[in-house]
């Protein structure tokens, strides 16, 4: 789902009202801004293809185990379940994605004419964002003493907690956070700490939480930054670890 962190709010819960699970939203959440198709080409331009891919496999993965402990949540009753369709209810995926494909007519000139017209939304939407995140890492560099991002955003425990606050409050689009977060990894080589700045803001996200407290319920909204900000850190500790320069 090609949104930023705020944008994909109001799709998890249009889906959740849809009756689509906990823990298949709170994964959502989690992964949508971060692994979808253009972070993922902007990942690998900021990053090269091995941490770019790295970075986008962690919150793939981060984002899955959240949601497989969410089911285990919701089995012990822990968290909120959603109430809006029971529990036997069943989608089969494949016998929808059968019936469309049939429905289906190919028509190339529409076709383009609808790629094109999705181009240019998609442009409208996220350009913008990515100007002020360009904006904001150019001043972060000239601005910035080089020995502060070395002192207290280092590659150390103390230098990704300070990265992990500072996401907490920085937090805006996560097209506007990725030229910050290169910045970050430029300034001291550490790719975990680029990957706590992603994330972070994503799972201590007030506005999401808030959200999931007001639709969800207060166990679902408070689980999510507990279970997944140590797993951020985890993987920013093996990123720092896999990619020393």
């Amino acid at each position: 789902m090609t949104v930023c962190n705020h944008g994909v709010l109001a799709i998890a819960m249009q889906f959740y009202k849809k009756g689509a699970s906990t823990s298949s939203v709170v994964a959502f959440l989690l992964a949508s801004p971060w692994a979808n198709f253009p972070l993922t080409l902007m990942m690998i331009g900021f990053f090269g293809p091995a941490r770019g891919t790295f970075l986008i496999c962690s919150a793939i993965v981060v984002a899955v185990i959240v949601g497989l402990i969410y089911q285990v949540l919701e089995r012990k009753g822990l968290v909120e379940k959603n109430p809006v369709l029971p529990p036997n209810d069943r989608f089969s995926f494949q016998e929808d994605f059968r019936k469309r494909l049939q429905a289906y007519r190919f028509d190339f000139w529409a076709d383009a004419r609808g790629v094109w017209k999705g181009i240019r939304e998609l442009s409208d939407m996220m350009l913008w964002w990515l100007l002020i995140g360009v904006t904001l890492a150019s001043l972060a560099s000239a601005y910035v003493p080089p020995h502060f991002f070395h002192q207290y955003m280092g590659r150390s425990l103390g230098g990704m907690t300070v990265t992990l606050v500072g996401a907490t409050f920085v937090e805006t689009c996560s097209t506007g956070m990725s030229p910050l977060a290169f910045e970050i990894y430029r300034q001291t080589g550490a790719l975990g700490n680029a990957l706590v700045f992603l994330m972070a803001g994503v799972a201590t996200n007030y506005t999401a939480i808030g959200l999931l407290w007001t639709n969800a319920g207060r166990r679902t909204a408070l689980w999510m930054p507990v279970i997944a900000v140590p797993l951020i850190l985890l993987f920013g500790y093996w990123g720092n670890l896999l990619f020393r320069s």
